[in-house]
């Protein structure tokens, strides 16, 4: 039985949490459930360890988060297999998560030795030439940190690690169908020497959350993963606070008629039916050119059928289950839909005990759920296209802006894309799913607003203080 984390000590409180293995439906372990008055102890905490933190030294800092990243990798196997348990991810990728999470700290670390700030040239200014002025980087406090099932380590390193870098303390909430891995990564930063206060882990009913963490005014920013409905809910209720809210897509990738078509297909099958789908850019829509339609969709359709469906412990598995069974009933039912609105089922459409095939369908509408909602799941729609600029066009037809993806040999047609796609990302010859995390990751639209990548996160867990002299 794990327990939840406060002020530097683990609380049982006799209120506890299964967590099940979504593979085969048992009990991995049980958590601690935080009441509304462990939540207000998580809150004091945090306004004692944000005080502590803001004279934590830069190298300090740095070597905090360094000597976690070197504790998570000698403890790589376990998280892994913990993440595999509770998430259901086959252990491939649950490793390579963990390799991911790793640099997601290193980098962090490093960008808590360079954050500063920058000079302002007063002189500039027709009447300020005897004046002279700057600006620091100064924490926000308190970050409130919410993170989903599907990355229950690199996630939340993308909200610690910058949080902690920027010198702030941290109130973290993880998923309640994936919390043991969250609560391994609480106890690597102790270890590492993070200051007891600066660290909360409380796993609590969402009206809880929303009530004693989202609403408090003592909490100064929320980084928030999760879906649209429940960002537009945190947003409306969180007062005057900084969000980062990155909120899922149905992201698109467009093959051109020049492309490497077996490029496209080895990298689409892992955007569009990696982790069961169950990613916030899984590869979720494909327009391919009416020249290499049929190509491809034979391509994708076979390496579909080609992906062995079982248990994520065995490392050859390449799809797990879905992590619970009414994401299974609502797949199958918008396919269903489809199917009865004229599209053509290709492959899948059937679950495997607890998982879901990889499905392809065609003939699909802009109308359908399987084309304009998030399905978070093995499926990928194929819609043919013979303009490049209408390829665009309807990939941009879309509440979501997260990334998007475009396989071309066309100069012209790459920065076409680039220039009119009105997401936050553009990947040229590659797919929407790619992610490395020192980039700036975020989206547009539905898909929320902010930027993760360690740089980026800190910029937005930090404020600008002004300092002007007179000389």
């Amino acid at each position: 039985m794990k327990k939840i984390l406060i002020s530097g000590k683990w609380i049982d409180t006799n209120n506890y949490l299964e967590i099940i293995n979504p593979y085969n439906g048992k009990c991995v372990d049980s958590v601690s459930k935080a009441s509304s008055n462990h939540l207000k102890e998580a809150v004091d905490s945090a306004v004692r360890g944000s005080k502590i933190m803001k004279g934590v030294s830069r190298h300090r800092k740095y070597e905090i988060l360094s000597k976690t990243a070197e504790l998570m990798l000698e403890r790589k196997d376990e998280i892994a297999k913990t993440m595999a348990l509770e998430s259901g991810k086959p252990l491939a990728y649950s490793r390579g998560e963990v390799s991911r999470a790793y640099e997601t700290i290193v980098l962090s670390a490093e960008e808590a030795k360079r954050l500063g700030g920058e000079v302002i040239p007063f002189d500039a200014a027709p009447t300020s030439s005897d004046k002279y002025c700057f600006y620091i980087r100064v924490p926000v406090g308190i970050v409130l940190s919410i993170t989903p099932f599907n990355f229950p380590l690199n996630l939340v390193c993308h909200k610690i690690g910058p949080a902690i870098a920027g010198g702030n303390s941290v109130i973290h909430k993880p998923a309640s169908k994936t919390p043991l891995t969250s609560l391994i990564l609480g106890e690597i930063l102790l270890e590492a020497g993070l200051p007891k206060e600066a660290l909360n882990i409380v796993i609590c009913s969402a009206e809880d959350a929303e009530n004693y963490l989202v609403k408090n005014p003592l909490i100064r920013k929320i980084s928030f993963t999760g879906s649209k409905l429940i960002g537009e809910r945190i947003a409306s209720n969180a007062g005057l606070k900084k969000l980062s809210m990155e909120l899922g897509s149905n992201s698109g990738v467009i093959i051109d008629e020049n492309s490497d078509i077996d490029k496209a297909v080895s990298a689409v099958k892992v955007g569009a039916f990696g982790y069961s789908g169950q990613v916030c850019i899984h590869c979720q829509r494909a327009y391919v050119h009416d020249s290499v339609y049929e190509e491809f969709k034979k391509k994708i359709v076979d390496a579909a059928n080609n992906l062995v469906i079982g248990d994520p412990l065995e490392i050859g598995t390449d799809i797990g289950p879905m992590i619970d069974e009414k994401e299974i009933i609502r797949i199958k039912s918008w396919l269903d839909e489809a199917k009865s609105q004229g599209a053509k089922i290709l492959c899948g459409n059937e679950r495997e005990g607890f998982a879901f095939k990889p499905t392809v369908i065609e003939k699909v509408t802009e109308e359908m759920k399987i084309v304009k909602d998030e399905t978070f799941g093995p499926t990928l729609a194929l819609i043919p296209f013979s303009d490049f600029k209408e390829a665009v066009s309807k990939l941009n037809n879309s509440i979501y802006g997260l990334q998007a993806g475009v396989f071309t040999e066309n100069l012209r047609n790459s920065y076409y894309a680039i220039d009119t796609l009105d997401v936050g990302g553009v990947m040229i010859n590659d797919i929407p799913t790619f992610r490395i995390d020192l980039m700036p990751y975020g989206g547009l639209k539905g898909s929320g607003y902010g930027r993760e990548g360690p740089k980026y996160a800190i910029e937005e867990m930090t404020e600008i203080k002004c300092v002007r002299f007179h000389l």
